[in-house]
């Protein structure tokens, strides 16, 4: 019998690393690193770039990314970042089938076996459209925001439902998540749970005590707590400024940039705590393992996550966590050593802090709550399973479906999209 040929999967990521925003996506990024390591796997990544109109392409926030390369090699992906009009604040609806019209012809030229979503809205909306045009399964991936707004914005509801419908499979990267986009109607059976990873080699606890992780990065030696994440209101880190006066002598770090920035600087002002409040701003993922060890507690009260990357990364450099009973919190605080999950309130995060302060965990047995579930070569793996489960195939000899064969003679095949005309799908 011959060996099953290799897994071409097409990719679809609107939240990815580019030279103008090399933090963004990272995650994303990483995981697709991990699956293009599989070596029965042929992985192409599209990151279509929406731009609005001219002039509001002008505006500092799209200018830079006007100028990205079309195609290019991302950290050994092979990345194409074509252009769709994007309508901001008032486009959501339109975006999907923009972004379909854009992977399209990309698609056609690499014909590949399975089109993977990255976020559930609008790639998947977007691969399921080319997906139908081109015969093939797909597949989407939920990661937190994508269900909690998306889901239930009618904008976009109605083609996240449509899509997570058709689609041959579904991921989750929490049973939080699983058991939330069952609530909004879409099928369980159909998800997985599949957790992120980490670099292991970066993100562990360190060399020596958090003493000498400060004394590195030049911040002292009274009690810390730090927040990793976008200075958005979701984030909740007014909450933190507010606990601090319930939290004398304790100092907080916020790594990260944002809209609330601002506000967030007159809060700590007008309640009396801006000495303690420092603004560290954003911070290379290369360097964070410093700024987790150095951390006696990651304080993130999120009103909404999946289950945030931040959170494993700071429990693998060994420093507990206070977050809100949010997405898959309770897959991490499963003991005392990991932190505490508290309510969305100043005195309850304020008391969680002061309960890890007064009895600190060994940085070991916090990164031993990991219990070895988070790592990117297992995510790698399964990401792989996933896609060739998912990817048609003819019974008995392991190769990919008829309706694929045809998409590398050059055609697309209607088997997906029955008597509807292909220009209906991008409507």
């Amino acid at each position: 019998m011959d060996p099953a040929p290799n897994l071409r999967v097409l990719s679809i990521a609107t939240l990815f690393p580019d030279a103008a925003r090399p933090n963004f996506g990272l995650f994303v990024e990483r995981s697709l690193r991990a699956l293009a390591a599989q070596s029965d796997v042929e992985l192409s990544v599209v990151a279509p770039i929406g731009l609005p109109p001219w002039p509001l392409s002008l505006h500092p926030r799209y200018a830079a990314l006007r100028h990205l390369p079309r195609r290019e090699t991302w950290n050994g992906l092979s990345v194409h970042r074509p252009r769709f009009r994007l309508l901001p604040r008032i486009g959501t609806r339109l975006n999907p089938a923009a972004i379909a019209r854009a992977v399209l012809p990309i698609a056609r030229d690499l014909r590949p076996d399975i089109i993977d979503a990255q976020f559930f809205y609008p790639d998947g909306p977007a691969a399921m459209r080319v997906a139908k045009a081109l015969g093939l399964p797909f597949s989407i991936k939920a990661r937190g925001a994508d269900i909690g707004h998306f889901g239930h914005d009618p904008a976009s509801r109605p083609q996240l439902l449509e899509a997570a419908r058709d689609a041959a499979g579904l991921l989750a990267v929490s049973e939080a998540m699983r058991r939330d986009m069952a609530a909004i109607g879409i099928d369980a059976a159909k998800i997985a749970v599949h957790y992120t990873g980490i670099d292991t080699d970066r993100f562990m606890p360190g060399p020596g005590d958090r003493a000498a992780a400060r004394a590195t990065l030049g911040i002292g030696d009274a009690p810390t707590i730090l927040t990793v994440g976008a200075l958005i209101p979701r984030k909740g880190q007014a909450l933190v400024i507010e606990a601090l006066a319930a939290l004398p002598g304790v100092r907080y770090r916020l790594v990260g940039a944002g809209e609330e920035e601002g506000r967030y600087r007159a809060l700590a002002q007008r309640l009396g705590v801006a000495d303690r409040v420092h603004f560290e701003g954003p911070v290379a993922h290369t360097d964070l393992a410093a700024h987790y060890r150095a951390a006696d507690v990651v304080v993130m009260p999120s009103e909404s996550e999946g289950l945030a990357n931040a959170w494993v990364e700071a429990l693998a450099c060994g420093t507990p966590i206070v977050i809100s009973d949010a997405g898959g919190a309770a897959e991490l605080v499963t003991s005392d050593a990991a932190g505490r999950i508290a309510a969305r309130t100043p005195d309850a995060i304020a008391a969680a802090i002061s309960a890890i302060l007064a009895a600190p965990p060994l940085p070991s047995a916090v990164a031993a709550s990991l219990a070895g579930r988070f790592n990117w070569d297992r995510n790698g793996r399964e990401l792989a399973e996933h896609l060739r489960r998912c990817a048609v195939t003819t019974a008995g000899t392991g190769r990919i479906s008829a309706s694929s064969k045809a998409g590398e003679r050059g055609e697309a095949p209607l088997s997906g999209v029955g008597k509807r005309p292909i220009a209906d799908i991008f409507n």
